[in-house]
């Protein structure tokens, strides 16, 4: 009894020690719920689990801010760019595709595909294994007789190698369907790749046109300043001439201080429209690589195309539509495989094997007319070859969810299909429809851009000539402003729904 109560207290605290080996983590969470988190971290301030490295602070002032990571405060290098070269958006588009992110994920996301679908067809192949095992043992016998005392000592040794073949021969078409839906998927991820390069073309056409119209904007807004300085001299000189008022000198000045609050928006909507350029490239706002002024050419007539063969383009060549038809082909083999699985399965198994070992077994005293030690030794290898056929009887209808599960996905796939058509020809109604307004709306633009220039001629010279007043030349040159950059943001909106348009129909990056 006494021995029993002994054994109590060590079994307690080992129960206790086992029981707090969860909960003691809990040093490895903020302290309290209204105080920060002070982390623990190394000398280069990488942050490692344990706990608090520092006391908490004192209560006061909450410092929310995490420890700096000097290993992280390196950034990649930008790369190697011309200062004396103008890119032009083909040379962008091409620096895009080269170190935007999206374009690696995306070749590797391929790359793990297709080497699934590899993974697929190695099941036609045999597997071979090999496998090895040594042991050693001893012991020691001793015994006491009437004659004396007598020992033994007993040492055994061996080692054994294996070595498996397994081939699947026959399995009634299981293979097949799994390495076709494999191969479709692939297909589907290779559609996606190209999908990323689609959108980054499209996304850098856009912004790349957006940055143009901003450093258009900036120039026409330098202009409206030249025509600001120069009604401002001219309600200069018709107040020193005595025919003009300290008023007039006062509302253009005005008018050129507003109009110099204007270039100071436009300066500072080119630099946000640049760095978005950049952004869109994938490259680092450090590198500021120099943008090609773009030549504003005649839109095309061939913009203004038939909306049904837009259409029919767009739903035989974009990529979710591809996408979404090749995922359906994946999801009818993976029915084909899960039914196969209720066939038989015909498969060739082989093994070969070697077998060595030695004993040794030493009397003391000597047993009769028998020495001391006795060391026995051999060896045994063998083969076998076996054909076996494999028939699936009950598994709790696993096999039956399975490819009920197959056909849900078919149906999914097949709904997704459809949904894909349709969402297509509505992007490209909408595209269409938004090329066609940007369009019209150029059109318009550079007309009224045309009448305000003539008027603001007109307004200044009969200013200038003392026939006018200084509010009809002020308003005239607001209202070229106007017209110049509604002008240049139609013209770029033009290019921008195009771009659009070609990304609806899934013809982007065609070199045609």
């Amino acid at each position: 009894m006494r021995k029993r109560d002994s054994l109590v207290i060590p079994l307690s605290l080992i129960a206790a020690t086992l029981a707090g080996c969860a909960t003691s983590s809990l040093h490895l969470a903020p302290a309290q719920a209204d105080r920060p988190w002070q982390p623990a971290t190394t000398a280069s301030g990488d942050i490692v689990p344990g706990a608090a490295a520092r006391a908490a602070p004192a209560p006061g002032p909450s410092d929310y801010t995490l420890p700096a990571n000097s290993a992280l405060a390196s950034i990649a290098p930008p790369p190697a760019l011309d200062p004396a070269h103008a890119y032009s958006l083909p040379e962008l588009i091409d620096m895009a595709e080269s170190a935007n992110p999206l374009t690696r994920i995306a070749w590797n996301d391929a790359r793990n595909a297709a080497l699934a679908a590899g993974i697929a067809k190695a099941s036609y192949l045999p597997h071979i294994s090999a496998a090895a095992m040594g042991g050693y043992q001893t012991g020691h016998l001793s015994t006491s007789t009437p004659l004396g005392s007598a020992g033994t000592n007993t040492s055994t040794h061996g080692a054994v190698s294996v070595l498996s073949l397994q081939w699947l021969l026959f399995d009634f078409g299981e293979r097949v369907g799994i390495v076709d839906a494999a191969e479709q998927t692939s297909i589907a991820v290779n559609i996606a790749f190209t999908a990323v390069h689609q959108r980054i073309v499209h996304d850098v056409s856009v912004a790349f046109y957006r940055y143009q119209a901003a450093r258009s904007r900036g120039g026409t807004v330098q202009q409206a300043m030249t025509n600001a300085d120069a009604v401002l001299a001219a309600a200069k000189a018709r107040y020193q001439r005595g025919i003009g008022t300290i008023v007039e000198v006062a509302q253009a000045t005005q008018n050129r201080a507003q109009t110099n609050l204007a270039m100071v928006q436009a300066q500072g909507a080119e630099t946000d429209a640049y760095l978005a350029l950049l952004a869109a490239i994938g490259i680092s706002p450090l590198s500021k690589p120099r943008i090609a002024e773009m030549p504003v050419r005649p839109l095309s007539p061939a913009l203004r195309g038939s909306i049904e063969q837009i259409v029919e383009s767009a739903i035989a060549q974009r990529p979710d539509v591809l996408g979404a038809y090749a995922v359906e082909r994946a999801s009818q083999a993976k029915v084909k495989a899960a039914e196969a699985a209720f066939l038989p399965k015909v498969f060739l198994s082989a093994y070969t094997s070697y077998a060595s070992g030695g004993s040794s077994i030493s009397a003391i005293p000597p047993i009769g007319q028998q020495p001391p030690t006795l060391n026995l030794n051999g060896y045994r290898y063998g083969a076998s070859v076996f054909l076996g056929v494999s028939v699936p009887i009950y598994d709790g209808g696993v096999r039956s969810a399975v490819v009920a599960q197959s056909r849900n996905d078919v149906d999914s796939a097949s709904a997704r299909l459809t949904r894909a058509k349709e969402e297509s020809v509505r992007q490209v109604v909408v595209s269409q429809s938004a090329l066609e307004s940007s369009l019209a709306a150029y059109d318009a633009a550079k007309a009224l851009a045309d009448a305000a220039q003539v008027t603001y001629n007109a307004a200044f010279a009969a200013y200038s000539k003392g026939v006018g007043s200084i509010i009809e030349a002020n308003l005239a040159q607001n209202q070229l402003l106007l017209a110049w950059n509604a002008s240049t943001d139609a013209y770029s909106g033009a290019l921008a729904a195009a771009a659009t348009l070609a990304l609806a129909t899934g013809a982007i990056g065609s070199t045609r």
